[in-house]
């Protein structure tokens, strides 16, 4: 069973006040990838907006465990969708996605995206999670990663 108030306890340990963004999201992806891959996680890590790129090269691969991943990608997908409507996107099956989905992993079969808000309320990333699992993700999954993002200073609250 997941220890969220485990994992809560520890993002707010992160130190926040880093103007490090990427030394906070590397903690953060150690993090989760020490607690949350035992339990189906099979890929954790952000993906980074790069605004002065075309569409098809805007958001490149940042922190991230415990493999690669590609980068970079377009705005579609669902990082992409998940960016651009700065709303958290559960994905129960990615083969529901059809071309628009950028398969990394062959055998991943579901995702959660996560947008990363500054405090002016644009967004500069997504956090991607990825299961070989079909179905891993639900809302109470989504509702602790983002509490955790607030917590270690790489999102701002709702």
């Amino acid at each position: 069973m997941i220890q969220w108030r485990e994992i809560l306890d520890q993002a707010k340990n992160i130190p926040v006040h880093s103007t490090d963004r990427s030394e906070r999201m590397n903690a953060f992806a150690d993090l989760l990838w020490e607690k949350l891959s035992p339990h189906g996680l099979s890929w954790i890590g952000f993906y980074l907006d790069q605004p002065n790129q075309d569409h098809e090269a805007r958001l490149i691969l940042g922190p991230r465990r415990d493999k690669p991943a590609c980068s970079p990608i377009g705005l579609h997908g669902a990082c992409g969708k998940c960016f651009l409507t700065r709303k958290p996107l559960i994905v129960r099956d990615v083969r529901e996605l059809g071309s628009g989905y950028i398969a990394c992993d062959p055998l991943d079969q579901s995702e959660l995206v996560i947008p990363c808000i500054d405090s002016d309320g644009c967004a500069w990333g997504v956090l991607d999670a990825d299961s070989h699992a079909l179905a891993h993700f639900d809302l109470e999954y989504q509702r602790n990663l983002t509490t955790a993002l607030q917590l270690a200073g790489l999102s701002a609250n709702d």
